[in-house]
C-alpha cells in the first residue's frame, strides 16, 4: 500500500508539473512572439503579464458549455479528452532523471510511438462528431498528415535503436556517455524534429486548424473547457517532442556540474524556444506541399539515415 501511495503522489506530481509547465508556455510563447515581432506581448496582468495565464484560464472555465444540437454529442464530449489524455500518457516513459521516469519500459520508444498514433482519434472524432465541413476537412487532414509524418518519425528513431541496441529511454541516455546521438544520427535528429513538429500540428505544420482556410479546423465547434483540453494538449505535445529529442539526441539528464534535472530542463527548454521560433518566422505552405515534401523528400531521407547506420555498424 505504501508503494502504491508513493506512485500515486508520483504521478499526481508530474501531471500537475505539465499543466503548470503547458499553461506557463502559452505566456512565453506570446511574451516571445511580441519581442520577435516588435510589438507587446502580455503585459498588463501581473508582473511581464505572468497572471493573463490565470486570466485566461478562469475565462476558460467560466464559459458556457455549449454542445451544438447538431453534434453527436457523445463522441463531441469525448474526443477533447482522448486526445489529452494519450499525450499525458506519453509522460510516464520520459526519463527526466536517472530515477524519475514514472515506467522505465524496455519499449518505450514503440510506446511513445503508439501514443501519439492513438491521439489522432481524439481529433478525428472531435471533427467527425461536430457535423461541421470546415471541422471535417480539419481532422481529415489531421489523419492524413499524422499517419505520414509517423511513417518518417518511426524510421528516423530506428538509427538510435540499432547503436543502442534497445528501445528503452533510459538506456538510449545511458548510451550518450562518451557521444551525444545528435553527432552520429545528424540526419535523423532533423528528420525527427521535422516529423514532431507535424505530429504536433506547430505552424508551420498547423494545416488541420488553418484558420484562413478552414476557420479554426478539427475544433471549430468547440469552446469553454472541451476546447481548453484541445489546447493544453496542444501545448503538452510541444514539450513532449522537446523532451524526447533532448532524449534521444542530446544524452538527456547527462551534463557536467548541474543536477541531471536541471540539465533536462534547459535542453527541453531550447527546444521549446525552437518550437516558437518557427511559429513566428515560418509560413504555413499548401496540404499538397505538406505531403510531397514528406513522401518525395523525407521518406527517401529516413531510409539512407536507417541503411549508411546498419552499415556503419556492420
Amino acid at each position: 500500500m505504501a508503494e502504491l501511495g508513493v506512485i500515486g503522489l508520483r504521478v499526481l506530481s508530474l501531471l500537475g508539473l505539465l499543466v503548470v509547465a503547458a499553461a506557463l508556455l502559452t505566456w512565453l510563447e506570446r511574451r516571445l512572439l511580441g519581442l520577435w515581432q516588435d510589438r507587446y506581448g502580455p503585459n498588463r496582468v501581473g508582473p511581464f503579464g505572468i497572471l493573463q495565464v490565470v486570466a485566461d484560464m478562469l475565462k476558460l472555465l467560466g464559459k458556457h458549455e455549449f454542445v451544438p444540437p447538431f453534434a453527436d454529442r457523445p463522441v463531441f464530449v469525448l474526443a477533447p479528452a482522448i486526445a489529452l489524455v494519450m499525450v499525458l500518457l506519453t509522460f510516464v516513459i520520459v526519463p527526466f532523471t536517472p530515477a524519475f521516469p514514472l515506467v522505465d519500459l524496455n519499449i518505450g520508444l514503440l510506446f511513445f510511438l503508439a501514443m501519439t498514433s492513438l491521439g489522432v482519434y481524439g481529433i478525428l472524432l472531435g471533427g467527425y462528431a461536430s457535423n461541421n465541413k470546415y471541422a471535417l476537412l480539419g481532422a481529415l487532414r489531421s489523419a492524413a498528415q499524422t499517419l505520414s509524418y509517423e511513417v518518417f518519425m518511426g524510421l528516423s528513431l530506428l538509427g538510435v535503436v540499432l547503436q543502442t541496441g534497445s528501445f528503452s529511454l533510459g538506456r538510449i541516455v545511458e548510451a550518450q556517455q562518451e557521444l551525444w546521438f545528435c553527432v552520429p544520427q545528424f540526419l535523423g535528429m532533423l528528420l525527427f524534429l521535422i516529423a514532431g513538429i507535424a505530429q504536433s500540428h506547430r505552424l508551420p505544420f498547423d494545416l488541420p486548424e488553418a484558420e484562413h482556410e478552414l476557420t479554426a479546423g478539427f475544433h471549430t465547434e468547440y469552446s469553454g473547457m472541451k476546447f481548453g483540453m484541445f489546447f493544453l494538449a496542444e501545448y503538452l505535445g510541444v514539450i513532449l517532442v522537446s523532451s524526447l529529442m533532448t532524449t534521444l539526441f542530446f544524452g538527456g539528464w547527462l551534463g557536467p556540474v548541474l543536477p541531471g534535472w536541471l540539465w533536462f530542463v534547459l535542453k527541453t527548454g531550447v527546444f521549446v524556444v525552437l518550437f516558437v521560433l518557427m511559429r513566428a518566422a515560418l509560413p504555413r505552405p499548401r496540404y499538397d506541399q505538406l505531403m510531397r515534401f514528406g513522401w518525395k523528400c523525407l521518406l527517401p531521407l529516413a531510409l539512407l539515415n536507417l541503411i549508411v547506420t546498419g552499415w556503419v555498424l556492420l
